[in-house]
């Protein structure tokens, strides 16, 4: 359960008491994300979230930050997604007015110095060439970009070397002035917490902070017509892929069918995917599904690790699951599916910051909340008609596309597979 108060200001405030807690965890999320940058400025609103931690006017370094929160014993953190940023902290109960000034703090008084600035410039440079060189977050970049070519979610959120390098403190005070506004925020705090006692102590260190006007929506356009692959060369031990599909967005009303289709696909250890590529086949170590919606789009993604010369044959292989998903999945399938749903998300919901995330990420994104017992009413209503309509609707064949990564260097049979005439 959870209740929900809104400050003069517009700031949303989100309180889940969890009695048997002994933490409490505090997330201010807000709606500044990677969707919301100019080309040239990408990966800014990244780069503001690392210079939040670099200094305040009450505590001058990172360092004071820190050892604010660690020396209670806490965890402080945050992190940049297309849509929303968040800085969260938790910490044993009795310490929750520490992680509550240190927070508020972060997000008011941050001195973005120039020095600080560009340390964390060449911090950044450093986490790119790191992400370029971990596969499978390279080919996620690469499906991403076939899937929204020259759009907003179709860019890394980190941003590029070249973004990063020209990003300068008066772009980066303006574009944190342009979004970071108490009504386009939400703290959401769970754990060992009351209600009320916690609204004051929130108020009086954030009901002075300004709103203003911020922009809603950026550009998508998820209309493909064929098939697209991308092959990015590389040599290293493995071939790693993404075959993926345009799903649904956020508020589509069968964003949970694509869910469940997903785990009956490529969920767990029992799902059709890892039965046969991984159990029969032996073709892969790791291979899973997940999809993931947006403000106005979705997807549908297959992962899999696979050996050089097995490329053509694992996507063979995927392909020939998915058409027999699409004609044959049964009841005691989908069952599974819902139950499996259906744990993880009570076992996930056990945590203080899984809770806080939960309500706070659904107010932010969707302006409206789902209880975890709607959410289970939801998948229970889903039928197998309803899996397989979303089936029809999004695992077409002019919607594939496929990126690739690895000693892979024949494209030409990858678009035999595809139907992609060249």
């Amino acid at each position: 359960m959870y209740t929900e108060a809104v400050l003069d200001n517009g700031l949303r405030v989100i309180t889940s008491r969890m009695p048997e807690s002994r933490s409490a965890c505090l997330v201010i999320l807000v709606g500044a994300g990677s969707c919301y940058e100019d080309d040239s400025e990408a990966g800014i609103t990244h780069f503001a979230e690392h210079l939040f931690f670099k200094g305040t006017q009450k505590r001058p370094t990172s360092r004071e930050i820190s050892q604010d929160i660690e020396g209670v014993g806490g965890i402080l953190n945050g992190g940049t997604d297309r849509e929303l940023t968040m800085y969260w902290c938790k910490v044993a109960s009795p310490h929750f007015d520490v992680a509550l000034d240190v927070l508020s703090d972060v997000l008011l008084n941050s001195l973005f110095e120039e020095k600080e600035i560009e340390r964390e410039r060449g911090v950044i440079h450093e986490e790119i060439k790191m992400s370029l060189d971990l596969p499978q977050q390279r080919v996620n970049s690469l499906i991403d970009e076939l899937l929204w070519p020259s759009q907003p979610l179709g860019r890394e959120v980190i941003g590029t070397k070249e973004t990063v390098s020209s990003i300068t403190r008066q772009q980066m005070l303006d574009h944190v002035a342009a979004r970071y506004m108490p009504n386009n925020a939400v703290f959401s705090i769970a754990g060992d917490i009351d209600h009320d006692r916690t609204l004051t102590r929130v108020e009086r260190l954030l009901g002075k902070w300004s709103a203003g006007e911020f922009s809603t929506g950026y550009k998508t356009d998820d209309q493909q017509t064929e098939p697209r692959l991308r092959v990015e060369p590389r040599d290293i031990e493995q071939a790693h892929l993404c075959l993926a599909v345009h799903g649904f967005s956020r508020s589509h009303p069968q964003r949970f069918a694509i869910d469940l289709l997903s785990t009956v696909l490529g969920g767990g250890m029992s799902s059709r995917l890892f039965t046969e590529i991984r159990e029969r086949r032996g073709l892969a170590y790791d291979i899973h599904s997940y999809t993931e919606h947006f403000l106005d789009s979705g997807t549908y993604t297959i992962y899999a690790g696979v050996a050089p010369d097995k490329v053509e044959v694992a996507v063979a292989a995927i392909l020939e699951v998915i058409s027999k998903t699409k004609s044959g999945m049964t009841a005691s399938e989908l069952t599974r599916a819902k139950e499996l749903s259906k744990g993880r998300l009570y076992l996930r919901l056990e945590d203080s910051r899984n809770v806080a995330l939960w309500y706070g990420g659904q107010e932010i994104l969707n302006n409206e909340i789902l209880s975890m017992d709607d959410v289970v009413s939801i998948i229970d209503d889903i039928t197998l008609d309803n899996i397989r309509e979303v089936a029809d609707q999004v695992l077409t064949e002019h919607g594939l596309n496929l990126a690739v990564t690895g000693p892979v260097k024949e494209e030409k049979p990858l678009k035999e597979l595809l139907g992609i005439q060249s």
